[in-house]
């Protein structure tokens, strides 16, 4: 949090920047969710009319337009005021000028409500067991956030990364991860070290259709870096098979992240009809 006095002193595109982060701090405060050190704790004045002040700061900015403006003033004369919608529809507005999108640079993860371990991960999960991914020499940070954040909410139990994988705890991963790196942790493995109990298989060009593929109840998905794929020391590590998604267009190419939400879609919908 920022003094509105000090925001008086910023200019232009930082003091926008400043706002546009000071309202997700707001909108997270308001819902009891603040990361630690991030709570409101102005003590000399109230959180509702903190908000007022600096939205009355930003009602003077020139690239507001009027009819954000109207729906500021508006927002701004009920009474009692809308924190959590006024601070949202402000944030919006700035997000708006600036010409971001709220996933680039705004979003800090707020902590997971569940029991967590020593690890920060969380250990209540709804989850299938015994399903993992292994992330291999993933490059871009988004797409790592990606990945974890498609393995979380299709219920995969485990992520593993390959040594040369991006680190998970880079700041532009931990944005796109929505939180989903903390809930699930990860294990940072070569392939050797991969569990050899459970089917191994991998998500590359050349193999079993995915309408196809026989998935396993278990087992770890092996998906590659997004310039070279998945190595040829991993397709031998994937001794239960090659799964491939169709493609029709020209390119024939899908980022790494929305095929591996496409494979999960595929593989929960063949574990629910074997439950």
């Amino acid at each position: 949090m920022i003094e509105p006095s000090k925001l008086f002193q910023l200019e232009g595109g930082q003091k926008r920047r400043k706002l546009a982060l000071t309202y997700g701090a707001l909108e997270r405060d308001i819902l009891g969710i603040a990361e630690k050190g991030t709570e409101y704790n102005f003590k000399n004045i109230p959180r509702s009319d903190y908000i007022k002040k600096i939205t009355e700061l930003f009602l003077k900015d020139p690239k507001l337009s009027e009819e954000a403006r109207a729906e500021i003033l508006r927002l701004l004369s009920e009474n009692p005021v809308d924190e959590l919608r006024l601070c949202n529809y402000a944030r919006n507005c700035l997000l708006s000028i600036l010409g971001s999108f709220p996933a680039e640079w705004d979003l800090v993860i707020a902590p997971h409500a569940a029991p967590t371990d020593e690890n920060g991960v969380v250990r209540k999960r709804d989850f299938y067991p015994g399903t993992a991914v292994y992330a291999e020499d993933i490059r871009s940070p988004f797409n790592v956030g990606s990945i974890f954040r498609t393995a979380e909410a299709m219920g995969i139990e485990k992520v593993y990364i390959s040594p040369c994988c991006t680190d998970p705890n880079q700041q532009r991963a931990i944005r796109s991860g929505m939180g989903c790196i903390e809930t699930l942790g990860y294990e940072q493995k070569s392939l050797d070290q991969l569990p050899d109990d459970i089917p191994v298989f991998a998500l590359e060009t050349g193999g079993t259709d995915i309408n196809d593929f026989d998935f396993p109840q278990k087992g770890i998905c092996i998906i590659g870096s997004e310039e070279l794929g998945v190595s040829p020391e991993a397709l031998k590590r994937a001794t239960y098979g090659r799964v491939t998604i169709p493609m029709k267009g020209l390119k024939a190419s899908l980022n790494v992240g929305v095929a591996f939400g496409i494979l999960m879609q595929k593989w929960v919908e063949a574990l629910e009809k074997a439950k």
